[in-house]
């Protein structure tokens, strides 16, 4: 009996640690986060914090019982439906490691002396300060091989861009740009946090990259200039600034204050500011959009007129939404500092391709798909949504959405009044916005997933040929 209480207790703190680890690994590891911000606080208290209790409360049959017939199967299903599952890095790796190894010489060290008492706490909170310790000593190994790595390679100018949104889409379109005249490497997909840059520049910035252009995010204030003072860019973009990530910033007044550390480059040349910013007048600084004008906006691009050393040039790109007027402009700006002509700019403007899962458009089994997944602001909804309602086609107008994360109740009920004025079909995603929706639209009764494995069922049932369907933001469903 006294090594199945062993083996129980070891596979409790293995469980207990997947649970740590997958939360962990969702909030870049930032134990606040997991504590704080998490959206689904019930897990907490499903999956870590009752084992736990009843571990310390029961210490008999009963509590094997729980486990194995109730917890273990639960906790096994949970972690198979999420779309986020836990990623076995390097980092994980050796976060198991560590908590198998403390935990077996905790256990044997207790059987030696006869203890009937294995505690849960000690093995995780060991497991997990030793696993930070060194982590934070390889990071200051890697962060130091990347910073060589970059002085390294000769004449390389660096690019950094921020902003509330719109900052991946700005970095692709001027990435498309630059690299049809000079040997261009961006930090791929979303990657945009000083960890994710430290990794990307030691394992794939190419040693003859000419321009280097970085994504840098930010959760607090700190992020984006610690971001600036290690690649030190000599260009920066901070493009649109708004009420996203609120409830990490709380006011709007932080978000700005924590964009602008982009500037506090001590090398920087020139930067490019959005006119959301407020900022004083410097000889090193450009506002944009001046003069902009967008002429046309449909499912086949848009074009749109702007000036540009005080002439207004006139350009298009094969790219939806007008918003994104606002991020070539920026792309326009730079690619001309940087000595492309207009002429060249235009050329290359005209030949951009759309980012994927940013209002980038398909057709599957006689059904348009406008895939704008990767979009999580009010601004690009509503320019999404406006697409959709100006198409002209026979079928139905079908939206799959969560609605608005990590911002304001306000903003998600405008976003529920606008598709409550165009779509047919509305299917919502996750609980986070659900009430919301169920209270603000009247015109369409919408359908509420909490499980989105069972979309494509869902789209079968509800969709035919012809009909568009928007995919307006995504979020996991830890949201």
């Amino acid at each position: 009996m006294e090594y199945f209480y062993i083996f129980t207790h070891i596979l409790l703190v293995v469980t207990l640690g997947w649970y740590l680890a997958t939360n962990l690994q969702w909030y870049n590891y930032k134990i606040q986060r997991v504590i704080l911000k998490h959206h689904k606080i019930q897990w907490h208290l499903i999956y870590f914090i009752t084992p736990i209790f009843l571990y310390y409360i029961l210490q008999n049959i009963y509590f094997f019982v729980y486990f194995y017939l109730l917890y273990l199967p639960s906790f096994v299903f949970w972690n198979k439906n999420l779309d986020k599952s836990l990623v076995f890095t390097a980092r994980i790796k050796r976060f198991f490691g560590l908590l198998f190894f403390i935990v077996f010489c905790f256990d044997l060290l207790l059987f030696l002396k006869h203890s009937l008492f294995y505690g849960v706490f000690i093995p995780l909170f060991l497991a997990y300060g030793i696993s930070w310790i060194i982590e934070q000593i390889i990071f200051i190994s890697y962060k130091s091989k990347a910073t060589q790595k970059l002085n390294s390679i000769d004449n390389l100018i660096v690019i950094a861009i921020t902003a509330s949104y719109g900052k991946t889409s700005i970095k692709n379109y001027l990435y498309q740009v630059l690299s049809k005249h000079y040997k261009t490497y961006m930090t791929p997909r979303s990657v945009n946090t000083l960890a994710g840059i430290v990794k990307d520049i030691n394992e794939d910035l190419p040693l003859d990259t000419q321009i280097y252009i970085v994504e840098a995010g930010a959760r607090q204030q700190g992020d984006i200039e610690e971001i600036a003072l290690f690649v030190k860019p000599h260009y920066s973009i901070l493009g649109n600034v708004g009420n996203q990530h609120i409830e990490y910033f709380k006011t709007l007044d932080n978000i700005i204050y924590t964009k602008m550390e982009i500037l506090k480059s001590p090398r920087l040349r020139h930067g490019f500011v959005h006119k959301s910013v407020p900022i004083l007048k410097y000889d090193t600084i450009t506002t944009y959009p001046q003069e902009l004008i967008i002429t046309q906006s449909d499912l086949n691009g848009i074009w749109f007129d702007t000036k540009i050393d005080h002439h207004i040039e006139h350009f298009h790109a094969p790219i939806l939404g007008k918003f994104n007027a606002t991020n070539l402009t920026a792309v326009i700006l730079v690619a001309h500092h940087l000595g492309l002509s207009i002429e060249q700019i235009k050329v290359a403007l005209h030949n951009l391709k759309q980012v994927d899962h940013r209002l980038s458009l398909t057709k599957a089994n006689g059904k348009l798909i406008l895939d704008d997944s990767f979009n999580g602001n009010l601004e690009g909804m509503l320019e999404a949504i406006e697409l959709v309602e100006n198409y002209q086609g026979n079928g139905k107008k079908v939206i799959i959405t969560p609605g608005l994360v990590e911002s304001t109740k306000e903003a998600n009920i405008e976003l529920a009044l606008r598709i409550d004025e165009v779509f047919d079909i509305v299917i919502i995603t996750g609980a986070l916005n659900a009430k919301i929706f169920k209270d603000t639209l009247t015109k369409t009764k919408p359908i509420f997933l909490s499980d989105k494995s069972k979309l494509q069922e869902v789209l079968q049932q509800t969709t035919n040929i012809n009909d568009i369907i928007l995919f307006a933001n995504d979020a996991p469903n830890f949201i």
